[in-house]
């Protein structure tokens, strides 16, 4: 993916920006072929004039005098979030779920590569959590939303028109790898302190949150930020988001139940082998530990492999659900 740095209007460096968001500023007016941009890998910097790819947006600029590149790339998302915020939520609960299969259409080979590019390394993250405690959880959180903040970006710029490679998934990475890093392991955190209390704020958060990492991949936001735009927004069409992630992951739901009735027959069969006695029951988790183990890994295999599959039809879903809510709006 190429990335740009600018200069603002207070002659001070901004970036890296990504060429959809140089695209939208000089759409805006708040950049002009007189801006100064480099390309990263630029030695110097250059009039954006200079710059072919950005030739048919410059054309398509108003005549009239714009601005000179905003003096600070943080006020352009400060004014988006506060126009998103301004305008009725509007989820097309319909357009929606037909979009999954037509992105699965047109982008299958696409797909089929950055879902597996993602896959991988997010099986062993997962692999890891349930085998070593504590250390192997933490890591999952952390690391799970820059691999997924990657992939629905570039899944985004997919759907946008743009010439993505599916190894662009882990543009995570590289364009908001910290922010991406604090937005999964805080919301994760703060799902997980959730469930202590009630189910009804675990599904809450974990569903209003939602969009907190595309956010902060996408529109390069604080991660706090990116959290509270998606709370704020989502909130407004909760149920009908929460619908939504129950049919485009159904799948997986059924899978999740499944898994629980297993649990809960395996606990019950070790409840019975103690006697309802605790103290038998702690010594029969020690000699049964490698029977909980093999369960364990087993129940984690087949769950990736259904999350693999309904990655495919899910991610239009989401990507479309995103732009539906936070996308440029059509006059």
């Amino acid at each position: 993916m190429a990335s740009y740095i600018i200069i603002g209007g207070d002659s001070k460096e901004y970036g890296p920006v990504s060429d959809a968001d140089l695209r939208l500023w000089i759409s805006e007016g708040r950049l002009n072929g007189d801006s100064r941009v480099k390309a990263e890998s630029d030695a110097e910097f250059r009039s954006l004039a200079q710059f072919p790819e950005f030739a048919a947006a410059l054309q398509q600029q108003p005549v009239a005098p714009a601005p000179a590149a905003p003096a600070n790339p943080e006020g352009v998302a400060g004014d988006w979030q506060a126009e998103v915020l301004a305008r009725d939520a509007e989820l097309k609960f319909g357009e929606c779920l037909a979009a999954g299969w037509r992105f699965l259409g047109a982008n299958a080979g696409f797909l089929a590569g950055a879902i597996f590019l993602t896959w991988v390394p997010n099986f062993a993250l997962v692999f890891l959590s349930v085998t070593v405690p504590v250390l192997g959880p933490l890591i999952l959180l952390c690391l799970n939303s820059v691999l997924m903040g990657g992939f629905y970006l570039a899944c985004l710029r997919r759907q946008r028109g743009e010439s993505v490679s599916p190894t662009e998934v882990f543009c995570g990475f590289k364009v908001a790898f910290a922010q991406l890093l604090l937005a999964g392991l805080v919301s994760g955190l703060l799902i997980e302190v959730s469930v202590c209390c009630l189910i009804l704020p675990f599904i809450f958060l974990a569903v209003a949150w939602f969009f907190a990492v595309p956010l902060v991949a996408d529109k390069k936001l604080f991660f706090w930020a990116g959290m509270e735009l998606s709370r704020k927004v989502v909130t407004r069409v909760w149920f009908e988001m929460f619908v939504l992630l129950l049919i485009a992951f159904l799948p997986m739901l059924l899978f999740q139940v499944y898994s629980l009735f297993e649990t809960y027959k395996l606990g019950l069969s070790l409840w019975d082998q103690s006697g309802h006695n605790m103290q038998q029951l702690a010594q029969i988790f020690g000699t049964q530990s490698s029977v909980i183990a093999k369960f364990t890994v087993r129940t984690t295999l087949i769950g990736q492999g259904v999350l693999l599959i309904n990655l495919f039809y899910s991610t239009g879903v989401i990507i479309r659900a995103y732009e539906n809510l936070f996308g440029a709006r059509k006059s």
